[in-house]
């Protein structure tokens, strides 16, 4: 077999203790027997700018590392030098944790623990030569019986090959389910979802995967297929996964959701009941992605996420399109209980890697990064250097253990491929106002407690005020004076209004809930997603890890206004009415907080 290109360098090698190898989760019952069975079926500002957040920060968060009895900077093993000196986040890889589950089966989900690493070298890269991942929908049968004999290989592989497809699942399990803890920080999860960590793992993760299937083949030019579930002919499962003797097939997702279904990029749970046609629910798909690439997206960190930096508790500031419909597709593909206990395969953390699918959506993940930076020039990835140097390990094709830092994987070009180009028709699908009249406003009733106030529907005379927090077990509607109004194009360009909502809710329950601005309607409808009063949603994907099952957790997620306030001609109005319309899985959540802020 011959080799690839030199993809590393071994610039920096370290011996570590042997540790003996976890296993893969042995699952419960239940899944065991589904698998065989299974069938068809107050104006606060915030700031980007390296410049005035990562100084003023780093004293402080240096100083509390260093005072943690000297374990953040001790634990060099596999960070290459002293953590104090800067704030980047790692995880300590040679200590993944096993978790025991609430139905008694255990998850050891980590992958074989390094003996040395390499760092990461960029590989030589002739930019007239660049392995093009072409879409799913797309391939012809060559490609698809290289992919298939790359993929029955890795599977083929014995369990102690850390390139196995099972140790390749593992990894994203590990990395998302607290089988890592932050280097030095043995009691701080680390966690790659919910963050700026997000789109650049996902990257180095899907690399190392796709040099693997290459070298198993002899072919350097081998790459993976992304499902282009962001145009109307990928919005169906692709028919590569979904035959049922090849090494794509998953036996574990909804069995509802196999072609020809048509794709809801909003995907409110097995319980709800779409009338929608075939026409309006793509008006909806591409809706949904103006609005996750677009219309909310105008910040780096409302469409990459928020910072996540040493001594941070897991990441819980996702960006937009990680929300949706990043999360919304892997339940739609998951099959939903009680088919399964956690919504395995794809729609759990810990078991999304298992399913072959996977890797094509997150193909499709890591395309979105690189087409929203080409969509303005001030859509740009961050400059902090506590993003840059944040780092992960992977074993490389060469069963090699890695250390690549979100620096080395900004560009695709410079790690040697690019997508098949598609037409992006959601640029062309921005919502329009559901009337072509100012929308007439709710009853205002403002808080002196909190920013927000809860109020029963406007038909009401009286409308009763309901602090926040609050649990979501109706629909809320919410009157949010606003810090500023009347402002001119060049105060929007500069800075972004947005709404904040934070959110309580249990990790391992998939959970969905719409917000809407301004809308009249008493119970805003599924149909009210292709209009500009439809903000956004909250999504959940399920995770378990630790033994805590059913914890909760708390998210903060944005949505930008700025455009939106324009199309509902409501730049005037001291305030706004937000709707908090739930549609599955919020029994358990609770909405903490709702203001306004402003990014630049």
């Amino acid at each position: 077999m011959a080799s690839l290109s030199p993809s590393t360098t071994t610039t920096t090698t370290q011996n570590l203790s042997a540790v003996p190898r976890n296993a893969l989760l042995s699952k419960s019952s239940q899944l065991s027997a589904f698998r065989s069975t299974q069938s068809r079926r107050g104006p606060a500002k915030i700031s980007c700018n390296a410049a005035n957040n990562n100084e003023s920060n780093k004293f402080d968060r240096r100083n509390l590392l260093i005072g943690l009895g000297g374990l953040y900077g001790a634990a060099t093993t596999l960070t290459g030098g002293n953590a104090t000196l800067a704030a980047p986040t790692a995880p300590d890889a040679t200590q993944c944790a096993p978790s025991t589950i609430d139905d008694g089966s255990t998850l050891l989900c980590c992958p074989p623990k390094p003996s040395q690493f390499v760092d990461f070298k960029l590989p030589t890269v002739n930019p007239k030569q660049l392995r093009l991942r072409p879409a799913a929908h797309l391939v012809d049968e060559q490609y698809l019986a290289k992919y298939s004999r790359a993929l029955a290989l890795m599977k083929a592989l014995p369990d102690s090959d850390p390139r196995s497809f099972k140790n390749q699942a593992n990894v994203h399990c590990a990395y998302c389910n607290g089988g890592y803890h932050q280097v030095g920080l043995p009691n701080i999860e680390f966690q790659v979802h919910g963050s700026w960590l997000f789109f650049p793992f996902h990257r180095a993760y899907l690399y190392f995967y796709e040099r693997i299937l290459a070298k198993l083949i002899d072919d350097p030019t081998f790459s993976l297929p992304y499902w282009n579930w962001d145009h109307p002919d990928g919005m169906y499962m692709p028919s590569m996964f979904d035959v049922e003797a090849s090494p794509f097939y998953d036996a574990i997702r909804d069995q509802n959701h196999r072609p020809p279904t048509l794709m809801n990029l909003s995907y409110d749970g097995p319980d709800t009941v779409s009338n929608l046609t075939k026409e309006e629910q793509i008006a909806q798909n591409l809706a949904v992605m103006y609005k996750q690439m677009v219309a909310n997206a105008k910040k780096p960190e409302l469409f990459l996420g928020g910072p996540y930096r040493a001594g941070d508790p897991p990441g819980s500031t996702p960006g937009t399109l990680e929300v949706q419909p990043h999360g919304t597709i892997h339940n739609w593909t998951g099959n939903p209980p009680p088919n399964t206990p956690f919504w395995e395969d794809m729609g759990n953390f810990y078991s999304a890697g298992r399913d072959p699918i996977f890797y094509s959506h997150h193909a499709n993940v890591d395309r979105t990064w690189s087409i929203w930076k080409s969509l303005s020039t001030t859509n740009k990835d961050f400059t902090d250097t506590d993003f840059l140097d944040s780092h992960f390990y992977f074993y490389d094709e060469n069963a090699q253990p890695v250390k690549i830092y979100v620096r080395d994987v900004l560009d695709t070009k410079k790690l040697g491929y690019d997508y098949q180009p598609q037409d992006l028709p959601w640029l062309q699908s921005k919502p329009t106002p559901k009337r072509n009249r100012r929308p007439k406003p709710l009853k205002k009733v403002f808080s002196t407690v909190k920013n927000a106030v809860a109020a029963e529907p406007a038909t009401d005379p009286v409308v009763p005020t309901v602090v926040f927090p609050k649990p979501l077990k109706n629909i809320i509607r919410t009157n949010l004076p606003r810090p500023r109004k009347s402002r001119t194009q060049n105060e929007k360009d500069d800075e972004e209004e947005i709404l904040v909502i934070e959110v309580e809710s249990r990790a391992d329950v998939y959970s969905k809930f719409d917000v809407y601005v301004n809308d009249e309607d008493e119970s805003p409808t599924l149909e009210n997603r292709t209009q500009t009063e439809y903000a956004g949603s909250f999504v959940n994907v399920p995770h378990r890890h630790g033994g805590k099952d059913g914890h909760l957790k708390k998210t903060t997620v944005k949505f930008g206004l700025s455009e939106l306030i324009d199309d509902l001609d409501a730049n005037d109005d001291e305030g706004i009415d937000i709707i908090f319309v739930p549609r599955t899985g919020t029994d358990s959540v609770i909405i903490k907080d709702v203001r306004i802020e402003f990014q630049d």
